[in-house]
């Protein structure tokens, strides 16, 4: 039987702060788009979208 850690782990509000992001990026020199992923904090999200 399988314990339930993850319910002992969470906490009530917590882990809602951070969301998991993805930017496609040109390469300059092939031309090819690649994926970059991260996860941030809710409030830095407009950051990460504005940086190049």
């Amino acid at each position: 039987m399988a314990k339930k850690v993850v319910a002992t782990l969470k906490k009530e509000g917590a882990g809602n702060d951070y969301v998991k992001v993805i930017k496609a990026v040109k390469s300059p020199k092939s031309g090819h788009y690649t994926f970059r992923e991260e996860i941030v904090p809710q409030d830095a999200v407009k950051d990460f979208f504005s940086k190049p």
